[in-house]
């Protein structure tokens, strides 16, 4: 194997794993316990709409999927650790898939459709999922508000933390050139 490809594959996997310890770390941190949702409010999502949106559908779906579940397991809501980890990978997956990674401005059109999409498709993800664990989309609607502000919080977070990280001088030279 080229040394090139080696040391592509080992950035790679580091950058994986920052941004998996990233969404962990960042849901962990600043958590505010919900009755409604027999959840937590956090910061989160705001880093998975970086992993997305800065680096890409794969990197934002395992991010968002694998740290979600990691700090659900952490945090001892193993009762969330699946839905978590299914929702917020098709949420990463997604907001990549929308996300306009080859433009210089981080705000423009497709990327403010990728973080409402991922921002209401989280909100649709735990609605079904509460309302099947709970046995009551009913019950399950009273999580709808707190979901809400914890997603549209997560993506105008994003904001300022993605506009610095394009601004770096790593990320032009390196993440960029991939």
């Amino acid at each position: 194997m080229r040394d090139d490809l080696k040391f592509n594959r080992i950035q790679d996997l580091t950058i994986l794993g920052l941004l998996i310890a990233l969404v962990a770390v960042s849901t962990m941190v600043i958590k505010i316990p919900t009755i409604a949702t027999q959840g937590y409010i956090h910061l989160g999502d705001s880093m998975i709409f970086l992993a997305a949106i800065m680096f890409g559908k794969r990197k934002g779906a395992i991010a968002g999927g694998v740290g979600s579940a990691m700090a659900d397991l952490l945090l001892a809501y193993t009762h969330w650790i699946l839905p978590s980890l299914i929702i917020k990978a098709l949420m990463g997956y997604g907001v990549g898939v929308i996300a306009d990674q080859e433009s210089n401005t981080l705000i423009n059109l497709r990327n403010s459709i990728a973080l409402i999409f991922g921002a209401s498709w989280m909100v649709f993800g735990y609605f079904i999922a509460g309302g099947i664990m709970k046995g009551s989309f009913v019950v399950a609607a009273a999580s709808v508000p707190a979901n809400l502000i914890q997603g549209f919080v997560g993506a105008l977070l994003f904001i300022p933390i993605g506009v610095a990280l394009k601004r770096t001088k790593y990320f032009e030279q390196h993440v960029l050139k991939q």
